[in-house]
């Protein structure tokens, strides 16, 4: 992975900070973001001295508001000009409903509308460095998931597992139809179930016990580093190998309504 450049979003706890570990330990640069500054500037400092590798750098920003998911593309763009893997790892598990600064149900937000909005605002970087990637963090969470566009703000109603499983499942098509829109550019579009993995966000969701963050990482430093899945792309993974998604997910027509629901959401223009 030397010579090659990897943003995780949140990553500087649980699964994206495993990855991070296991990415800068294969000599790749790895952008490290988080929305804690101290918390950040923590975890660049004890990956560099477990891994060797000083090629680790610090991006600060609250996914929860579009304007600093812009401003984060923005501020990549300042200082890099490539990008060989972009992995869209942060997630949050609401228990009460909570709205955003712009308007928006809070796992909503972060969970599917800033992936969305950060993956197209970093396309044109991806383009340059093909072959790239895009890894987007789902779960098996996802096949519970409905997608209701009158209740995608829990409008009418907010539980807060419903919530989640329907952004899962939004990551899961926004990465099928990213797939086929990259196609012939050299982008691969890929997703993933970690496993059922002891973090914040399962002890808040579920609070319950679960696996390893190594065993959680595993998958996306599969898909971020293997040469095996180098041109495999619109694909979803578990333990490192591609397996069925839900079978909502390969609604052709559902995954467009939804990006141009996102789009329109988010501001950015077809």
């Amino acid at each position: 992975m030397q010579n090659k450049i990897i943003l995780i979003t949140g990553s500087t706890d649980g699964i994206g900070r495993q990855t991070a570990v296991e990415l800068a330990a294969l000599g790749a640069t790895v952008l490290v973001h988080g929305r804690n500054s101290a918390r950040g500037k923590a975890a660049v400092e004890e990956i560099q001295t477990s891994t060797g590798n000083q090629k680790v750098d610090l991006l600060i920003a609250d996914l929860a508001s579009l304007k600093q998911v812009r401003e984060l593309a923005a501020e990549i763009h300042r200082r890099y000009d490539r990008l060989d893997v972009l992995l869209n790892n942060a997630g949050v598990f609401m228990n009460e409903r909570a709205l955003t600064e712009d308007g928006f149900e809070m796992t909503y937000a972060v969970n599917h509308l800033a992936p969305f909005l950060l993956t197209n605002l970093l396309l044109d970087l991806l383009k340059k460095s093909a072959p790239s990637r895009v890894v987007n963090v789902s779960s098996v969470a996802h096949t519970r998931g409905r997608i209701d566009f009158e209740n995608l703000q829990a409008e009418k109603s907010f539980g807060g597992y419903s919530a989640y499983a329907l952004t899962k499942l939004a990551n899961v098509l926004f990465t099928y139809q990213l797939a086929q829109q990259l196609e012939g550019t050299g982008v691969t579009s890929n997703c993933l179930h970690p496993g059922v993995i002891g973090t914040k966000l399962l002890r808040a969701g579920f609070n319950m016990p679960g696996a390893s963050t190594t065993d959680g990482a595993e998958t996306l430093v599969h898909l971020a580093s293997s040469e095996e899945v180098e041109h495999v792309t619109g694909r979803y993974f578990q333990n490192k190998i591609s397996i069925s998604s839900s079978p909502v997910t390969y609604d052709e027509t559902l995954q467009r309504q939804l990006w141009k629901v996102s789009q329109k959401q988010t501001g950015l223009s077809e």
